[in-house]
């Protein structure tokens, strides 16, 4: 699992080996079961993030008609931003849930500047990754906006192909904002138009 992390350190900064090895030894990294909890809406937010070295967390919200949302699916080498130093006391505006078993990189302010401030490439690249994330989110959203429910899921077909058979079907379809009805006549459309 940290070879993930060590890929990811090679591709991002100019960190040398062994400080990658140390880097990689003070992190912390936990196990979840599946349907483990890491935020519930409405709580006070924790200023931590993670980093998917295994499996699949799901962010959602429940909507003013008391609705489940879900709004994205974090798997491996993806991070999870939670809240920053700005928000710290506010209350959570979505929930994480594991949909899988998941092995976590577990990051929290007081460690992340302590490494920062002993590994200053690390900084570079976290910004780097939260850049990147931040312009597939951005892209994602707007694709998702302008497109309609079937091109929603021809995109994820292309892109994240894995995730549809690792999620429960109801939260795929709220994922791409239709019924669990409207998915399976797209799957058997887009099914029936291959052949």
């Amino acid at each position: 699992m940290i070879d993930i992390l060590l890929k990811y350190m090679s591709d991002f900064t100019l960190i040398s080996e062994d400080e990658q090895q140390a880097i990689s030894e003070s992190l912390r990294i936990d196990k979840y079961n599946k349907g483990k909890w890491l935020l519930r809406q409405g709580e006070p937010s924790a200023i931590k993030c993670y980093f998917v070295l295994k499996g699949c967390v799901r962010q959602f919200f429940i909507d003013e008609s008391g609705k489940e949302v879900t709004s994205n699916f974090f798997t491996e080498e993806q991070a999870i931003p939670i809240s920053n130093e700005k928000t710290h006391g506010d209350f959570s505006n979505y929930s994480l849930v594991c949909v899988e078993d998941c092995i976590l990189v577990v990051g929290d302010i007081d460690s992340e500047n302590m490494m920062f401030n002993k590994y200053p490439q690390l900084e570079v690249m976290i910004r780097k990754m939260m850049e990147i994330n931040l312009g597939e989110m951005q892209a994602q959203f707007g694709e998702f906006i302008n497109s309609s429910p079937e091109e929603r899921y021809k995109s994820v077909l292309r892109k994240r192909p894995q995730l549809i058979d690792r999620v429960p079907q109801h939260h795929f379809a709220s994922y791409l904002g239709i019924t669990p009805e409207s998915l399976s006549r797209i799957k058997k459309r887009i099914k029936k138009n291959k052949f």
